[in-house]
């Protein structure tokens, strides 16, 4: 946890150094890794996630953007399971939502969408994702992302919960 504090700290610096116009007043779409961490009581044997994902952003106002993102994450059981031959589980969230920028590159964003379950009968959960982050250019029209996210998969009055972490590359349309 330490280190996810020290990460958002350097991520809050470097967002105050740069010298960028508000992010929000373009259209981008941004590509990245995901990583999650199961939390809560309800994580049913899951050890960590990770995968990738799109977003497209389009802005609809100064500091507002609409989302819409895509990807595809891998589940991993606990070793405990893993050792009894558990195998990784595939998700596939579709979401969509709203991007504000807080002037500057600081944001808070929410989603909403579904998680699809790749296997067997698996079905698909209800899935939101309240986020905040910072995006900082790094050339004309390009910029780096990094959000820190809540992410909660709602299925049969069950929740799995998870802190997501995106580090995306973004470039204007």
């Amino acid at each position: 946890m330490k280190k996810l504090l020290l990460s958002l700290a350097l991520v809050a610096g470097l967002g105050f150094a740069a010298n960028a116009q508000t992010e929000g007043a373009v259209n981008k779409i941004s590509v990245g890794p995901d990583f999650l961490l199961p939390i809560g009581d309800n994580t049913n044997g899951l050890a960590l996630g990770f995968g990738g994902s799109a977003m497209g952003e389009f802005n609809v106002a100064k500091s507002l953007n609409l989302t819409v993102n895509a990807g595809y994450l891998s589940l991993a059981p606990e070793k405990e399971l893993k050792d009894l031959g558990a195998t990784n589980s595939g998700v596939i969230p579709l979401k969509a939502g709203a991007k504000y920028y807080f002037g500057g590159n600081f944001y808070g964003a929410g989603e909403v969408g579904a998680a699809i379950f790749t296997e067997n009968n698996a079905g698909t959960a209800f899935t939101f994702a309240p986020t905040i982050g910072a995006s900082f250019s790094v050339a004309d029209k390009s910029s780096i992302d990094l959000g820190i996210r809540y992410e909660g998969w709602s299925k049969n009055s069950t929740t799995l919960s998870f802190i997501g972490i995106r580090a995306a590359y973004a470039f204007g349309l």
